[in-house]
């Protein structure tokens, strides 16, 4: 927290509605700000004291405003990435083919065609998983590569199953799969862990292109008022690039680092060298820290390779897969533990939230000293005794409420109704008093958090469907949802005594709206608008 010396304020802002998210949920018309930091809040009688001949009187004209908010989880280098790539989410397959046509125009053959999140098959007339041949008819002397919109599938055409050197006879790995027809050929998917055979093949992003994805990352965060993000699946070429646009003053973003690559990217074990040094926290005045390291326990409902106690709907004698032993998820909790790291796993089928969360009680039995703040991202198919003993070990679920609605239709499918109601559910562990970190997990959602706070409250898309909400006994209220989005998201980072919240003492991030979050009609918090985001007492975003 900022110790106060000098009282005097650089910008007093007042005559607004400023919803502090503190313990008591206070709200204040006033605050004044000194350099990156609140000096105090309270009336605009009361934050006078603070001005001088100096300072900038700034009317907030009885708008809304919070604290700047913040992404529980992105892939914050692929958000920007994909704006990079051919757009395909959630995009019908004839606009994939024709983009797909232009961008071969510009390519010699043998260039790859790349798209990591997007496509979606549950928005096709056919829902069945794409093929190979669909590839080849279109583009056949390049390698294509496109990412399911989840992130756990790539739809590959024959070129890219040829380098990658993925045949027929090619075994599964360990928590991936190569799908195939009933007789045996390669049908052109591959899920998880399967994925890094042909991730390998891909020439890696340039720095200058990690630079501009990274940058773009930034500028949509902004407008859309985050002025903290929780970036999953970081590495050491991320790091470095993030640390020289520090330094170049050209990242202004809060980053929160978790360490590890995404399903099928080739891994370069950062986390072994940051294990000899530890945890770097509030690099380059507060924006950067490196100090959790994040696991993939399975895969995702919609690619079939989320790990199941009973059968896949859709798929009789499929239950999915763990991405490691218990011996081996055992030995990587033990092992980041015991060097400092705050651990975040991936789960989202029932057996591998049971997985994680007896790795997590067997680790914490044996060393529960620390305050580990060890989180479960997704924590999507529970029953009530999985939240009872996150409750009692003190485990965090991190939880993305515009999954929900989104994926409605296609999880009801995929495991049947029973299981669909206590699937994607934020309510079931908010109801028990546990604190849930929100987020989008973009890009394989859109990032938009007045979307995902909408669907927190009513279990509805930004479109409005379904009516009446998906299993709307599991929504949230307004005001958890908006501190999946502030003091529950910075607790997620160990951060909650520098921002969050907008008290005393604290950074000057926040975000001032068109219209007030927690009086407006429910069904206009997805059309929230950011006027205006402030970092540190610096206005980055103003909406024009």
């Amino acid at each position: 927290m900022y110790k106060q010396q000098d009282k005097s304020a650089d910008v007093i802002y007042y005559n607004g509605k400023i919803y502090t998210m503190d313990q008591n949920m206070t709200i204040v018309q006033s605050f004044a700000v000194k350099g990156q930091y609140l000096i105090d809040t309270g009336t605009f009688d009361e934050m006078k004291q603070y001005g001088n001949s100096d300072t900038k009187y700034v009317n907030l004209d009885r708008a809304c405003v919070i604290p700047g908010l913040i992404e529980g989880h992105t892939h914050l280098l692929k958000f920007g990435e994909v704006s990079m790539q051919i757009d395909c989410f959630w995009k019908q397959k004839e606009e994939i083919f024709q983009q797909l046509r232009e961008k071969a125009d510009t390519l010699c053959p043998g260039e790859w065609i790349q798209s990591d999140f997007g496509w979606n098959n549950e928005v096709w007339e056919d829902k069945s998983y794409p093929t190979k041949e669909e590839l080849d008819a279109v583009i056949p002397d390049n390698p294509v590569s496109l990412g399911r919109c989840d992130g756990h599938m790539l739809w590959l055409n024959s070129k890219a199953l040829e380098l990658a050197g993925i045949t027929k006879d090619t075994p599964n790995p360990q928590g991936g799969e190569i799908l195939k027809r009933e007789d045996g050929e390669l049908l052109g998917c591959v899920s998880d862990n399967a994925c890094k055979l042909v991730v390998d093949k891909i020439p890696p992003l340039t720095e200058k292109q990690m630079e501009e994805a990274l940058l773009c990352a930034q500028n949509e965060s902004f407008k859309l008022g985050f002025t903290s993000v929780m970036a999953m699946n970081v590495i050491s070429s991320h790091i470095r690039c993030m640390k020289k646009l520090f330094e170049e003053d050209r990242l202004q973003l809060r980053i929160s680092g978790a360490l590890g690559a995404l399903p099928g990217e080739a891994d370069d074990l950062s986390w072994k060298s940051y294990y000899k040094t530890g945890p770097e926290i509030g690099l380059y005045e507060k924006h950067l820290s490196i100090r959790a390291v994040k696991y993939f326990a399975d895969g995702s409902f919609g690619s079939q390779s989320a790990a199941l106690y009973e059968d896949y709907t859709d798929r009789p004698g499929y239950r999915g897969k763990l991405n490691h032993s218990d011996e081996e998820l055992y030995a990587l909790v033990k092992e980041a533990y015991s060097h400092g790291f705050q651990v975040i796993t991936h789960a989202i089928g029932d057996r591998a939230n049971r997985q994680v969360i007896d790795t997590y009680e067997k680790v914490l039995g044996e060393n529960s000293g620390a305050d580990h703040r060890f989180r479960i991202e997704h924590f999507q198919l529970v029953t009530e005794e999985d939240v009872d003993r996150i409750r009692k070990l003190g485990i965090l679920p991190g939880m993305q409420a515009i999954h929900a609605p989104r994926s409605a239709p296609m999880a009801e499918r995929r495991i049947g109704k029973e299981r669909a109601a206590r699937s994607y559910a934020s309510g079931m562990p908010w109801k028990k008093g546990v604190k849930v970190i929100g987020g989008s997990d973009s890009p394989s959602s859109p990032a938009n958090p007045f979307w995902g706070i909408y669907a927190a409250v009513t279990r509805k898309d930004q479109d409005g469907n379904p009516e009446g909400g998906w299993f709307p006994e599991n929504c949230i209220s307004r005001e958890a949802a908006l501190r999946t989005y502030t003091d529950w998201a910075a607790f997620g980072q160990f951060e909650e005594n520098i921002k969050g919240t907008i008290e005393k003492g604290k950074l000057a991030d926040f975000v001032i709206l068109d219209r007030d979050i927690m009086e407006c009609p429910v069904d206009e918090i997805k059309d929230i608008c950011v006027l205006k985001t402030v970092l540190g007492g610096k206005c980055v975003y103003e909406h024009i």
